[in-house]
């Protein structure tokens, strides 16, 4: 694959599905024992593909009819910002790219973006990780790493990826059991696949990758005392951190001597 069409791929699948996140978010930002939102805040119903779960960021109806009580603008607070995803795919598929190349686990890792990216949105939003991503998330990685494992040219080992799942996402629960206020358990969740990923490439990777994760999120909760928007009991979303370190983990494997060139 030319380099031309490997930067021209990643870019038009980060965009693509950056542009489907949006309705994701917006319907699982409700709290946990709600049923999620299947209309806009006019009470318009959303539909689409995935019946109505893919889409963008704001509701067909409102914007050709302002006068109807939900316009545009109130679109933009209660949906996630259609830009927002979709530069934040695009920049998380060039990430890939240029750390990985063109070898069979870009695939997988581009599969799995959008649904990383959706969490973090979600987590940012209402600090919870949903079962209904997470989990899927977990066993999506598991069996697409799995074929990717038979095919010639990858970087890593589907066997140490199941453990590196198993092990990450034990360390977690630990750390749940310890301090349940500071560790929920849908980032103990969020840590079977995050350990699969970082597993993958071997465990000095996985070890990179989490202490990126906790490096980062202590430094974010430094900066945020030091302002006074938070203190010491305020709860901080963990998921984002936990999907960056798998970024940072999975671009440092692939730059590394010897892993094959990358964009």
């Amino acid at each position: 694959m030319g380099i031309t069409a490997l930067v021209a791929g990643v870019v038009l699948w980060g965009a693509a599905t950056g542009l489907l996140v949006p309705r994701v978010v917006y319907r699982l930002s409700v709290e946990p024992d709600s049923p999620w939102r299947s209309a806009c805040p006019a009470g318009h119903p959303l539909t689409g593909p995935g019946r109505g779960w893919l889409g963008g960021g704001t509701c067909p109806r409102c914007a050709a009819r302002p006068d109807s009580g939900g316009g545009p603008g109130a679109r933009a607070a209660a949906f996630a910002p259609a830009g927002t995803a979709v530069l934040l795919g695009t920049l998380v598929a060039l990430a890939l790219g240029a750390g990985v190349g063109a070898r069979p686990e870009l695939f997988v890792w581009l599969l799995l973006a959008p649904l990383t990216v959706s969490l973090c949105l979600v987590d940012k939003a209402v600090h919870r990780l949903p079962d209904v991503l997470t989990l899927p998330l977990a066993a999506v990685t598991a069996l697409a790493l799995g074929a990717a494992s038979l095919l010639p040219g990858v970087g890593g080992s589907w066997r140490r990826a199941l453990l590196g799942g198993l092990v990450l996402g034990g360390c977690y629960y630990v750390l749940h059991l310890i301090n349940r206020r500071g560790m929920g358990f849908g980032d103990v969740k969020l840590a079977l696949a995050v350990g699969q990923i970082l597993g993958w490439y071997g465990w000095p990777v996985a070890f990179a990758g989490t202490f990126a994760a906790f490096l980062a999120g202590a430094l974010h909760g430094l900066v945020l005392l030091v302002l006074r928007r938070a203190d010491r009991t305020s709860p901080i979303p963990f998921g984002p951190f936990m999907a960056g370190g798998a970024l940072f983990g999975v671009i440092c494997a692939g730059l590394a001597p010897g892993a094959g060139p990358g964009l």
